[in-house]
């Protein structure tokens, strides 16, 4: 068991619509990254938030999904993102989960944004996804989900609460107190990780990213409206000595939940 889990957040500003040269720049991100266990990327890090699947859509044995087994197996770390995916005739906002080994998971984005009309080009998930990964159990969740706490409750008692996100500047203070509010009511460690810039349509990311503790206090020092690069160590004992003394997760409301 590992009592302790290295995780990097990338912060950084996408290229709209270039999965090339994403590509390049998150390598150059990482380049100096040793000795971490998950390498974090944001939402749909090929190509900005684009409804313009077909332009930048790939396989599941496509450039970007071969590129992060590579990745993962060169620098012996996990790395997790979401990108556009085509399969059966549709299109997913998908994140995806790889090992050093090649195991790779995979999550669909549950709640498609429907005000931007995410709904109409993506087909949305149905199944909450629980990865155990170094004996750390971690939910990985992506943007609009952030605002459905009965999707992330914490049932399976998860350790690490994951959201990876384009979660633009105008609605950035609801971005900051339901991530806080997820670690508060799930007694988990909850991280976000949101990109920077301007995107295709002009709307402004000012990133935002953060990670809190099980008590929901704010554990990193990622600035905002830059890229950035940060390490972030969780620690086991830490979600066993508040679930022990609290026992907040003991007295949750048990509900059938349909989809």
């Amino acid at each position: 068991m590992s009592n302790s889990l290295a995780v990097a957040i990338l912060q950084l500003d996408l290229v709209w619509e270039d999965p090339e040269a994403n590509r390049q720049k998150i390598e150059s991100m990482i380049t100096g990254i040793t000795e971490v266990d998950v390498i974090i990327l944001p939402e749909m890090f090929t190509s900005g938030f684009t409804m313009n699947a077909s332009a930048v859509a790939e396989t599941m044995d496509g450039i970007t999904i071969t590129w992060l087994k590579q990745l993962a197996s060169e620098k012996q770390v996990a790395i997790t993102g979401s990108l556009v995916i085509s399969e059966n005739g549709n299109y997913y906002n998908r994140l995806v989960f790889v090992e050093p080994n090649g195991n790779l998971t995979h999550y669909d984005k549950r709640h498609t944004f429907t005000l931007a009309g995410e709904h109409k080009v993506y087909t949305a998930g149905t199944d909450q996804v629980i990865i155990n990964y170094k004996d750390w159990k971690i939910c990985t969740l992506i943007c609009y989900d952030l605002r459905f706490p009965v999707w992330a409750r914490n049932t399976s008692d998860y350790d690490l609460l994951l959201y990876v996100a384009n979660w633009p500047k105008v609605r950035v203070s609801a971005w900051d107190a339901l991530l806080q509010a997820r670690a508060i009511e799930n007694m988990s460690y909850c991280i976000g990780v949101n990109r920077v810039g301007l995107d295709g349509n002009n709307y402004e990311y000012t990133g935002h990213s953060a990670a809190y503790d099980v008590l929901g206090y704010r554990i990193d020092t990622i600035p905002h409206e830059k890229e950035a690069v940060e390490v972030i160590t969780l620690q086991k004992e830490h979600i066993t000595k508040y679930r022990e003394k609290l026992g907040f997760l003991k007295d949750r409301d048990n509900f059938n939940l349909e989809v």
